[in-house]
């Protein structure tokens, strides 16, 4: 989206929905940071031209339409490492009547030439370093990044990663229990981290390289709930054709499956931009990008109705900082729009979440394979319906 502003709002953020992303009460599209990083950036705002303007990480469009509204903005720069964020940003402009942003990759494009960032903190340390190596190595020299959070989510670690590609940065006061941190005069390259991103490690035991960017949950290492997961691959059904891995992270699933079923093709599928790069140079560096095709989508994206002989699963239980089952009951569901009747669910979960009778209400027929105090895993069967 690249469009003209629309109707003339001062102010938005009260009409923001967080949709199509999960909405419950305890969720909210706008939190006190959006609020704080705009005022904060409101005099530099009010003097940029909306070209000059990039937004990292804004959660359900606050940031975007925030800037875009309140000074008149046009051709803002975009960047939600989550789909559904990127959605809820499309769909709160379009229910609005607004325009003015066009979304991107986290790449050169993004950030080049830009004199103001505004950033939502990621929690990863990672994704931070990677973000910040980006704009001190592509923006305009005078560029100014903003960047707010929770004060219960910030550490002064993060400051540390900013000085690393910025000679100047700034904590200001808190507010509402969100803060700022204000970075400004890229570093030359020559005082700048050498570019790490993707970062890649070989895992002798499993014969297997793992590329992660920033953004990627686990980084390189493989989460003990995958590992948990992957000692089960060998009982998968061997006359299975096709199989969908389900929030693929950085692929080590859909790359472990095709490895151990070379008569199989899989579709690797997250929302993530970070985890689709991370899975897609993952593929390509163990030699299965023949065999792996991996699509950023919510959901199995693409992937036809009854149309898969296996989904591998190991979702999330988080939604922001909330606990919240709802990503991984919209899981459950795709597996079953996916699946041919009689497919498998092959899926790991935290043990103290009980989610064996979800399975068998919207699945099929459970079983238990594997568990231990934190890991479950199980085996759905796909009603024939």
């Amino acid at each position: 989206m690249d469009d003209e502003v629309g109707q003339d709002k001062t102010d938005v953020l009260a009409d923001l929905r967080r949709y199509p992303d999960v909405e419950a009460p305890n969720l909210h599209a706008v939190d006190a940071s959006d609020r704080l990083i705009l005022d904060e950036a409101a005099s530099a705002l009010a003097g940029a031209a909306g070209s000059d303007v990039v937004v990292i990480g804004d959660h359900h469009g606050a940031l975007t339409l925030g800037a875009i509204t309140r000074h008149g903005l046009s051709g803002v720069r975009t960047h939600q490492d989550r789909l559904l964020g990127e959605q809820a940003l499309r769909a709160n402009a379009e229910r609005l009547g607004l325009g003015g942003f066009t979304s991107l990759g986290l790449t050169p494009e993004l950030v080049s030439g830009a004199r103001l960032v505004l950033l939502q903190l990621p929690r990863s340390l990672d994704a931070l370093d990677e973000v910040a190596g980006l704009v001190a190595e592509h923006a305009h020299p005078d560029v100014v990044v903003v960047a707010g959070g929770r004060v219960k989510h910030m550490t002064t670690a993060m400051n540390d990663v900013l000085r690393r590609h910025f000679a100047d940065v700034q904590a200001r006061l808190a507010r509402q229990k969100s803060r700022v941190l204000v970075a400004s005069v890229p570093r030359p390259a020559s005082e700048r981290p050498a570019p790490r991103w993707p970062e890649s490690q070989v895992h002798p035991d499993l014969g297997l390289t793992v590329c992660a960017h920033g953004g990627a949950f686990a980084g390189t290492g493989i989460d003990i709930g995958t590992r948990a997961l992957l000692r089960h691959l060998d009982a998968m059904p061997a006359n299975a054709a096709s199989a969908v891995d389900l929030g693929c992270g950085t692929g080590v699933l859909a790359v472990s499956l095709a490895r151990v079923r070379p008569g199989l093709t899989v579709t690797a599928t997250d929302e993530s931009a970070a985890a689709v790069a991370s899975a897609r140079a993952t593929v390509e560096a163990n030699g299965l990008a023949d065999r792996v095709d991996v699509v950023r989508a919510d959901g199995a994206g693409p992937v036809s109705d009854a149309s898969v002989d296996v989904v591998l699963l190991n979702p999330p239980f988080h939604v922001g900082a909330a606990v919240h089952s709802g990503v991984a009951r919209s899981l459950f569901a795709e597996a079953v729009r996916v699946l041919r009747p009689g497919g498998e669910l092959w899926a790991v979960w935290n043990s103290h979440l009980r989610y064996r009778p979800t399975l068998e209400s919207v699945v099929g027929p459970t079983r238990q394979v594997g568990r231990d105090p934190k890991f479950t895993v199980t085996v759905s069967t796909r009603h024939a319906r």
